[in-house]
């Protein structure tokens, strides 16, 4: 008869893959308020498009719509901002001017 020892098995679990980030609320935030040149809603289009390449596990897809969404979020972020504080400047300068 053979003896057989004790088998030893270790399990490693695989390193969690970070998923991309996709932007979403950030998108919906700009396209009601940071709307300029409709580029809010051209970043929620591709914040949608990769949530749902996320969700068809193609992490490099809703990487590379993610980034696209990031770069159009702060465009629209900077210009609403930029075009909000002109808009405020041209109020006061006209109704100060309206008062002299």
């Amino acid at each position: 008869a053979t003896a057989f020892g004790p088998t030893i098995t270790s399990l490693v679990p695989p390193e969690p893959v970070p998923s991309p980030q996709d932007f979403v609320l950030w998108s919906y935030f700009n396209t009601l308020f940071c709307n300029v040149f409709c580029l809010g809603f051209i970043a929620l289009i591709f914040s949608i498009k990769a949530r749902d390449r996320k969700i068809a596990q193609d992490p490099a897809g809703a990487g590379s719509y993610g980034r696209k969404a990031k770069h159009l979020n702060i465009a629209a972020l900077c210009l609403g901002t930029v075009t909000v504080i002109a808009c405020v400047v041209l109020l006061i300068v006209s109704s100060s001017s309206l008062r002299a």
